[in-house]
């Protein structure tokens, strides 16, 4: 029998406490979206009325985004969370009326909204321009891509326990829905994303056509001029491709890297390679990657109907153990484990050397950052669609797109020099300032947050408050 430490002695727990508020980073993300329009420019394009006991529908879709980053599952929570939460921002939406304003997202109001987020948009990067250390650019292999905005698609399965319309088969043989995404790998901003069937295929030209289309909608004119796309094996199609190729203007230059399934054409090319063609990888920090070997295949394999122009970068590796089952019979024989990237990248104005096979293959495996973007989003809202109705699952994605949104300017604008915040993802950020106690307390005609401030990221929480009041109202 354990002996008591006495921590307990006298302790009596009563739910008894008045004007506490639970999870009070919600006045952080309110704030943000206020302060950046985004609250205003939605009540411009969805329904109001002065009508008794009407909520106004861009109040009810910010604030299922900022339950969504709390940690809301589904509509039924978020309803509770706001509810605990009438104190600070007033009377609060029930789940059926927010149930109601998803589905009534139709096709044109879910256009008006993307034009929407769009303008919030362009805003905030105007802003970020103006941090200390400016706009976040992305750095690779050591350099610096001033200018270039990067784009990364790719797809993800969410799981669905119960029938749900469009939930199907999908082709990793669970059942559920397959979205496919496109993320800004500078700001790390949800751009665009579209609700697939599970068995919807991976590499459908017209869904990521789709995808790209409204991605590029979302990226603001002044950094328009020069973008870069990635995406994995799934975007190698001749359709993708010559799209992208499509896309290169006078005023705007577009660069792709695509991961390709080798087949025994790319076998016989490889096989012509002299073994003085082989380069050592090099790490993200730009250190020689020891044992990994990189190659240019590029005029080797001939086959027809691809891009003019288009480059195929070929790197090797010794196989692990359970990568021994899936090797081809040509790899079997040369002892390595081939993988080959396609890319139309001579090199990217401004950045030296950057049209050296090196630098393209640890450009390309950057890409798998979209991993972390995939399983953040999944963290807020995205891990599970809440209703058996598919106009509630897509309106539910897009309130979840709206939450990643916030999340990442909270950090851009007003904690971009904060240890251990700048890049938190978003359990660190309920364990650490989203869900805060604090008391509300009336005191010379004003309401007082108090937060503990004994809390080890107390003085976070009251600069990133501080920091998103003095952005410049946008009306």
């Amino acid at each position: 029998m354990s002996k008591s430490t006495g921590w307990d002695r006298r302790l009596s727990v009563v739910a008894d406490g008045k004007r506490l508020i639970g999870h009070a980073g919600a006045v952080l993300l309110r704030r943000c979206a206020d302060r950046t329009g985004l609250t205003q420019a939605l009540a411009k394009v969805l329904p109001s009325s002065t009508a008794a006991g009407w909520r106004e529908r861009a109040g009810v879709l910010v604030q299922l985004a900022i339950a969504i980053t709390l940690g809301a599952a589904n509509l039924s929570e978020a309803e509770q969370l706001q509810l605990h939460h009438r104190p600070l921002f007033g009377s609060a939406a029930s789940d059926s009326t927010a149930r109601r304003t998803l589905s009534a997202l139709d096709e044109a109001t879910l256009i008006k909204i993307a034009k929407v987020r769009a303008r919030v948009r362009r805003q905030v990067w105007s802003l970020l321009r103006l941090r200390p250390g400016g706009f976040p650019w992305l750095v690779v292999a050591g350099k610096r891509l001033t200018g270039w905005i990067v784009i990364d698609i790719d797809a993800t399965i969410i799981t669905a326990a119960s029938k749900k319309a469009g939930a199907a088969v999908t082709f990793k043989k669970t059942f559920g829905f397959h979205p496919l995404a496109a993320w800004c790998a500078n700001t790390t901003e949800s751009l665009a994303m579209c609700l697939r069937p599970g068995n919807a295929g991976a590499n459908t030209v017209a869904d990521h056509i789709a995808v790209l289309t409204d991605a590029l909608v979302q990226i603001p004119g002044s950094s328009a001029a020069k973008i870069l796309i990635r995406v994995d094996g799934a975007g190698a199609t001749h359709g993708l491709l010559e799209h992208l190729e499509a896309l290169n203007t006078t005023r705007r230059t577009v660069r792709y890297t695509v991961g390709r399934k080798i087949t025994e054409d790319d076998e016989k090319a490889i096989a012509k390679l002299p073994e003085s063609a082989w380069e050592t990888s090099v790490h993200q920090d730009g250190s020689l990657q020891e044992g990994y070997f990189i190659a240019e295949l590029t005029g080797l394999n001939t086959r027809e109907g691809w891009p003019e122009g288009m480059r195929l970068i070929v790197r090797r590796v010794k196989p692990t153990r359970r990568h021994l089952k899936k090797l081809t019979a040509f790899e079997k024989k040369t002892g390595w484990r081939y993988c080959i990237t396609a890319t139309n990248i001579r090199h990217l104005w401004g950045i030296a050397g950057s049209g050296h096979s090196q630098f393209l293959d640890v450009l390309h495996r950057s890409h798998a950052g979209v991993e972390d973007r995939v399983r953040t989003n999944k963290a807020m809202g995205l891990d599970n669609l809440p209703s058996a109705s598919w106009e509630v699952n897509c309106g539910w994605m897009l309130a979840a797109n709206l939450a990643s949104d916030l999340g990442a300017w909270v950090r851009l604008l007003a904690l971009h020099d904060i240890k251990g915040l700048a890049d938190a993802e978003p359990e660190t950020m309920r364990f650490r300032l989203y869900h805060l106690p604090a008391r509300l307390a009336d005191h010379a005609r004003r309401r007082w947050l108090r937060i503990d401030a004994t809390w080890p990221w107390a003085q976070a929480f009251t600069t990133c408050w501080q920091r998103l009041t003095a952005l410049p109202t946008v009306t």
